[in-house]
């Protein structure tokens, strides 16, 4: 800045990290019930699914391209505000769009809402990959840290807590379209006052564009997504072939284990073949505890991640509650979940620097493995709640310790390069949780209609796994921690 910074300099800067979670949230609730009114109870989870999957390989890429696009920029406003802007007012036609698809039927109303889902993804990443750079470019060394602790707390705990308080009773009340609409106002008020940051335009030509970077990106991109769809239709195959048996034991022990098999292996084979893409046979093999730091942070946020996605479909099978009504414990408990995440972040730098970065990683992993059985239990709100609370602690402490042992792990004169690999485990997460996992839950439905919920339990479960499979990944990395 050119100027000293200011108290409302930190709000300004940050605010907008509150509407993208207040909308990445609202979506959270909006899609599932809108996939399942379309195509059904049966089939709910793999159309899902599916749409996850391909609107998080869409904004792994615009994310990066918007990026780079937004370094770029020589436009008056300065590099960042007009993708953000622009990214806004284009993103507020497409929720409302996604507002006009709920009275659509059908296979027409689907594909209606995986497109504008798509287009979302670009005009959302626009915005976000311009706003990264605002902190960087304008806040000096000194400052960025309590910069970033604003940040933090705009980003996860403040959406979340509005969403469960204001968005998420309305849309349980069935009225959509009054949670889309408030979700559109926080966007509005936070672009406008982004608007307010003190950027000015670039003074120097910026060098040519060097496309290597993106071209690997998006080689990456492919090669995680043909290792999921791969490994999809074998979970897939596995049930078709039980197909018509009553053997409710058998049932669990193929298809479950398909899926936890296909989780384990999309997760190991996904990052194996990405970070070699990206930085190179030999860099991996001069440097293995990396790739499999990504593996343990991919293996834990495929828990984290898609225990929020599927909370709406997974209370409505457990707890018995209609289709919107869910909304609403749902949103509740992704609220207990960010608290508990913001009350276990605040001293898990402490613990972290004392304790060990790969032990308290660990401690994560197996407390968020706890916490997943513990929702299990028994079919009981207050349990579940409680289930939440460890969540929470876990991936809170999971942020911090997760993220500092990979900077302890990687070339200093490349940091940039091979962190940025991480923003696999974010997107990846999701594609690879609900793209598998979507079957899996459909299969038990349609196989085991007595059983209501049977699936969704199943489900959580492999989740369980998968954070006890973020614990073994830890111990093939190898540190200097003591």
């Amino acid at each position: 800045m050119k100027r000293d910074i200011r108290w409302y300099d930190y709000i300004t800067t940050n605010i907008y990290w509150l509407s993208l979670t207040t909308i990445s949230q609202t979506n959270g609730l909006v899609f599932p019930l809108l996939v399942q009114q379309f195509v059904g109870e049966e089939t709910k989870g793999t159309f899902f699914g599916t749409l996850r999957l391909w609107t998080l390989m869409v904004a792994l890429l615009a994310q990066a391209f918007m990026g780079m696009l937004s370094d770029r920029s020589t436009l008056r406003w300065g590099r960042r505000r007009p993708f953000i802007f622009a990214g806004t007012l284009v993103n507020l036609i497409f929720i409302v769009l996604i507002g006009f698809t709920a009275d659509m039927e059908h296979m027409t109303g689907y594909w209606a809402l995986f497109i504008i889902a798509i287009l979302m993804q670009v005009s959302s990443n626009a915005a976000h990959g311009a706003l990264q750079g605002l902190i960087p470019d304008l806040v000096p060394e000194e400052r960025r840290g309590a910069f970033s602790g604003v940040k933090a707390v705009l980003e996860v705990p403040l959406p979340i807590i509005l969403v469960a308080l204001f968005v998420g009773p309305i849309i349980a009340r069935g009225n959509i379209w009054g949670g889309l609409i408030i979700a559109m106002g926080v966007m509005l008020v936070s672009m406008l006052l982004t608007m307010l940051v003190p950027e000015q335009p670039l003074e120097t030509t910026p060098k040519k564009l060097d496309w290597e970077p993106l071209v690997r990106l998006g080689l990456m991109t492919a090669l995680f997504t043909a290792v999921i769809l791969g490994v999809g239709e074998v979970v897939k195959l596995a049930g078709r072939w039980l197909e018509g048996l009553d053997a409710l034991g058998l049932q669990i022990a193929v298809v479950g284990g398909a899926g936890v098999g296909a989780m384990v292996v999309a997760v190991a084979l996904g990052v194996w073949a990405s970070v070699r893409v990206c930085v190179g046979t030999q860099a991996c093999e001069r440097n293995p505890s990396f790739t499999w730091w990504v593996v343990n942070r991919l293996a834990f946020f495929v828990g984290t991640t898609n225990l929020s996605t599927f909370a709406v479909y997974f209370l409505q099978g457990r707890m018995g509650y209609a289709e919107e009504q869910a909304a609403g414990p749902a949103s509740q408990m992704m609220m207990i979940v960010g608290i508990f995440i913001l009350l276990s972040a605040l001293p898990s730098g402490w613990l972290s620097d004392r304790v060990g970065h790969k032990r308290l990683a660990m401690v994560s992993g197996v407390i968020a493995t706890l916490g997943t059985i513990v929702l299990l239990i028994v079919p009981n709100l207050t349990i579940i709640y409680i289930g939440g609370c460890l969540i929470g602690i876990a991936t809170g402490f999971f942020f911090t310790s997760n993220w500092a042992l990979g900077t302890s792990l990687v070339p200093k004169e490349e940091a940039g390069r091979y962190l940025g690999i991480s923003n696999l485990a974010g997107a990846g997460a999701g594609a690879v949780g609900a793209y598998i996992g979507g079957p899996i839950a459909d299969y038990f439905t349609v196989n085991a209609p007595s059983h209501a919920g049977l699936g969704y339990v199943i489900l959580f479960a492999i989740y369980a796994v998968m954070f006890f499979f973020s614990i073994l990944a830890l111990t093939r990395v190898h540190t200097t921690e003591k």
